[in-house]
């Protein structure tokens, strides 16, 4: 993980939770946690300030959390049944553990080279079946972005690809546009996939 980009959430840490705060849940997140079994289990991978984790605690799930940032984890521990804490993506060495898995614009921080690996660990992560949710901005290559966030870009096939490569089957694909913290409109694609 990019230490620039740590250290860029880290020091905005209550400004980005300002920015993804939501009255409700998205049709996104909604969809992830009504497939979910009841009391399922699930880990928010790169959780940020732990808004959707909240949502799914809210929704009777056993969360798990991770984030590289520090200060982005002291938020997310702060929702109620959140279990919150610091880990990379390579810290994900768990095997059958989760129902779901929920990756929102969390993995396009890794480099394009580490990508197969963290898939890879991703579905041994996953009980067999489960549901993992990516969103990633779509585009090509890997550059900073105007406040010094490094990200990776992915076209639609090519994330199909590693999906696939990685033993998923993607299930449903929605492209969308919004404004993140840098002030940039971009384009992204989330993918729902099966293990």
């Amino acid at each position: 993980m990019d230490p620039e980009t740590i250290r860029i959430y880290d020091t905005r840490a209550q400004e980005y939770a300002q920015v993804t705060a939501a009255e409700t849940p998205g049709r996104l997140l909604s969809d992830f946690i009504a497939a979910q079994p009841k009391g399922g289990s699930v880990l928010d991978l790169g959780c940020g300030p732990g808004i959707a984790a909240g949502w799914m605690a809210k929704a009777g799930l056993k969360v798990d959390a991770t984030d590289a940032s520090a200060e982005m984890v002291a938020l997310a521990g702060q929702h109620p049944g959140v279990n919150a804490k610091q880990a990379l993506f390579d810290d994900l060495d768990v095997v059958g553990r989760y129902d779901g898995i929920w990756a929102n614009f969390s993995l396009l921080h890794a480099p394009r080279a580490d990508m197969p690996r963290h898939l890879a660990a991703i579905h041994r992560a996953l009980k067999p079946g489960g549901l993992f949710h990516m969103a990633l901005k779509t585009g090509q290559g890997e550059k900073r972005d105007p406040i010094g966030r490094y990200y990776s870009y992915y076209s639609e096939p090519e994330v199909l690809d590693l999906l696939h490569a990685a033993g998923f089957t993607p299930t449903k694909i929605v492209h969308g546009r919004d404004k993140g913290l840098d002030e940039v409109v971009a384009d992204w694609i989330s993918v729902a996939s099966h293990g």
